[in-house]
């Protein structure tokens, strides 16, 4: 199963397709929030979409950007059609990156129960 992760910057993209990759996923990192191209994100065809979302208080406790709530907001404006596809959508703010890697998991294993009822 190819996994593409989407999200905005520092949300946690590199760190959760790691984590996946680590786990025996093929789990691979979109920059759809750098394209102006709506869906970017389908280029590659994954059999599942993630998105990963952070706010600017989160994004900050994280990593130093140099960067505002406008920009936040364009990327958003970026993610809209992956996040309107998404199969799991994940608001990281309030977890740790081992607690996201085994929410997505959690899913991807759910998921693949489904398939084989």
């Amino acid at each position: 199963m190819r996994i593409a992760i989407v999200g905005v910057c520092a949300s946690g993209k590199t760190t959760l397709v790691a984590g996946l990759r680590a786990a025996g996923y093929d789990a691979y990192n979109v920059a759809q929030e750098h394209s102006c191209i709506h869906d970017f994100w389908a280029k590659r065809h994954p059999d599942m979409l993630v998105m990963i979302d952070a706010t600017m208080p989160a994004i900050h406790k994280r990593r130093k950007v140099y960067w505002d709530e406008n920009r936040l907001i364009s990327q958003h404006k970026k993610l809209a059609d992956a996040k309107a596809h998404a199969d799991l959508y994940i608001q990281t703010d309030r977890y740790n990156a081992d607690e996201v890697r085994e929410k997505v998991i959690a899913f991807i294993k759910k998921k693949e129960v489904g398939k084989s009822a």
